[in-house]
C-alpha cells in the first residue's frame, strides 16, 4: 500500500487548529507538517481534517419488545462512515442463563464480515450469578473492559445490590460500569395508571417517564458507585436535574461521567404531538425533554461535565412503531442517530457558538476513545490510526430521510437544516466514504480488542 498525502486541510485539535498537511502510511498517520510527500495526493483545501468520531453507544440488530432493530451491522456502519464515525462501541446484552462470553461471542457473530468501520462491545449484564460475576476479570483481560447494567427495562433490569456488585468487581479489574439511568418503579406504575386512564398515544410516552425518573436513579446510581469505589458511566443524559446531581458528585471527587446524545440537544418533547401517530418516531428512552434540559446539556458539554456524545442509534421502521398502536408502552424504544452527531453538534454547537471546535473534538473522539480504551484512535497525530474525517465546514444540507442512510425510513430530524458535512472517511488509511460515496466493502472494519479502563 502507497502513502496518501491529504493536502491543505486544517487539522483539528482538542488543543487547537492548523493549517496542515497529514501522511498516511500503513494505515497510520505518518507525520502532520509542511512540505511533505506521498505516493497520492488529495487536496483538502478549505476543509477540515478530524479524527474520526468514536461513537460509544450504538445497538445494531438489537433485539427489543418482540422485534429486532432494523439497521444490522453492515446498514448501520455505513450510517457511521457517512457520519464521519470510525469507530462504534456497541452492546451485547446477556441472555438468561448464558455467559459473559457467550454473549460476546454471539454478538460478534453477528458483526464480523459486516461492518464497515471498526467495531469494539460493551457486555450488559442483566443475569448476575455467582459463575458470571467470576466472570469478569477475564472479560476485561480479554479486551471487554465495560459493562453496562439497566435500571429499567423488565427483564433486563438489575437490583440494587447486582449494580453494586459490578461496580466493585469491574473496578478494582480494571474495567467500568455504565447505567440506563430510569427508576423502573416510577416508570411501570406511570405507564399503568396512563394505559388505565385510556391515554394510549405516543406523546404518554414522555409523561410516564418525567425528569425526576432519571434525576432519582443518576442520584442512586452515583451513591452506590462512590461507596463501591469505583468511577460511574451515566450514558444518555436527557436532563437538567441529572446532570446538577453529577456536576455535584465532580465537585466533591467522585468519578462520575456523562454522555449525552444528539436528540437530547436539539429535540423537544412537542415532537409527541404529532398526528397520525407521528410521535412515535421520537419514542425513545428517555424521552425527548425541555428546552431548559437542552440548554443545560449545552452547557455541561462546554464545561466538561458532560464528557461524551454518542448516538443511541437503536432505528425501528414505522412498521414496527406501529406494534404499539392503542399502547404507547409497546412501541419499540429508539432511532437512528449515528450519522447526525457531527453536522448536528458542529452546526448546532460550534457555528451557533454553544462549544468550540475544539471542544467537540474531544467529546466526538478523543474522549470516548480515552474512556473506552482506544488507544489507537480519537486523535489525527503521528502514529495514530488514520482514522480521518474530512469535513466540508461549508456544506449545507437537511437531516431528511432521502440523505440518510438507516433502514428506519426517516428520521427524527427530518427538516433540520445544518451546516458542515462529512464528504470523506479514512478508516486505518483506507477510504470507506470518499467524496459522498460509499468506497468501502463490508468487513473491511475490525473488532477491537480494548484496553483496560
Amino acid at each position: 500500500m502507497g502513502s496518501l498525502l491529504i493536502k491543505g486541510g486544517t487539522v483539528a485539535t482538542p488543543l487547537g487548529t492548523m493549517k496542515a498537511d497529514v501522511l498516511v502510511r500503513n494505515g497510520t498517520i505518518a507525520a502532520i507538517g509542511q512540505g511533505l510527500a506521498g505516493d497520492e495526493m488529495l487536496d483538502a483545501s478549505g476543509k477540515l481534517l478530524l479524527p474520526g468520531g468514536v461513537d460509544a453507544h450504538t445497538h445494531m440488530a438489537m433485539p427489543f419488545g418482540g422485534t429486532v432493530s432494523c439497521d444490522d451491522f453492515s446498514d448501520g456502519t455505513v450510517c457511521s462512515a457517512f457520519g464521519g464515525v470510525s469507530t462504534i462501541v456497541d452492546f451485547a446484552i446477556q441472555g438468561k442463563g448464558r455467559s459473559l462470553a457467550e454473549t460476546i461471542a454471539r454478538k460478534r457473530l453477528d458483526a464480523d464480515g459486516k461492518v464497515y468501520v471498526d467495531y469494539g462491545l460493551h457486555v450488559a449484564i442483566t443475569d448476575l450469578t455467582e459463575a458470571v460475576m467470576g466472570e469478569i476479570p477475564a472479560t476485561i483481560a480479554a479486551g471487554v473492559p465495560t459493562f453496562k447494567c439497566f435500571m429499567t427495562y423488565p427483564g433486563m433490569a438489575v437490583d440494587d445490590y447486582t449494580l453494586f456488585r459490578v461496580l466493585k468487581t469491574a473496578s478494582s479489574n480494571g474495567g467500568r460500569v455504565s447505567v440506563h439511568a430510569e427508576n423502573l418503579s416510577l416508570i411501570s406504575g406511570g405507564v399503568a395508571a396512563l394505559l388505565a386512564a385510556g391515554k394510549t398515544e405516543p406523546r404518554h410516552h414522555a409523561e410516564s417517564r418525567p425528569d425526576y425518573v432519571e434525576a432519582e436513579a443518576v442520584a442512586r446510581a452515583i451513591l452506590l458507585a462512590e461507596e463501591a469505589g469505583a468511577e460511574l458511566y451515566v450514558v444518555h443524559l436527557s436532563t437538567a436535574k441529572g446532570l446538577e446531581l453529577i456536576k455535584a458528585a465532580q465537585r466533591r471527587g467522585s468519578r462520575i461521567l456523562a454522555e449525552t446524545c444528539p436528540q437530547y440537544l436539539v429535540l423537544t418533547d412537542a415532537k409527541y404531538d404529532e398526528p397520525d401517530f407521528g410521535g412515535a418516531k421520537y419514542v425513545m428512552s428517555p424521552p425527548l425533554r425541555k428546552p431548559a434540559d437542552h440548554e443545560a446539556l449545552w452547557k455541561g458539554i462546554a464545561d466538561g461535565s458532560v464528557s461524551t456524545l454518542a448516538s443511541d442509534h437503536c432505528p425501528f421502521t414505522m412498521e414496527q412503531k406501529k406494534m404499539g398502536l392503542g399502547d404507547f408502552s409497546k412501541i419499540p424504544n429508539g432511532a437512528p442517530g449515528t450519522e447526525v452527531i457531527l453536522p448536528v453538534l458542529y452546526s448546532e454547537g460550534v457555528l451557533k457558538k454553544r462549544i468550540t471546535l475544539e471542544r467537540l473534538v474531544e467529546v466526538v473522539s478523543a474522549n470516548p476513545a480515552r474512556i473506552f480504551g482506544l488507544s489507537s484512535k480519537g486523535a489525527v497525530e503521528p502514529g495514530k490510526d488514520a482514522d480521518i474525517v474530512i469535513f466540508d465546514p461549508s456544506r449545507e444540507w437537511s437531516l431528511d430521510a432521502k440523505e440518510l442512510h438507516t433502514k428506519a425510513g426517516f428520521s427524527p430530524f427530518e427538516g433540520l437544516k445544518v451546516r458542515g458535512k462529512a464528504e470523506s472517511l479514512l478508516v486505518r488509511g483506507a477510504f470507506v466514504v470518499k467524496a459522498g460515496r460509499l468506497v468501502g466493502s463490508a468487513g473491511a472494519g475490525k473488532f477491537i480488542s480494548r484496553s483496560k479502563v
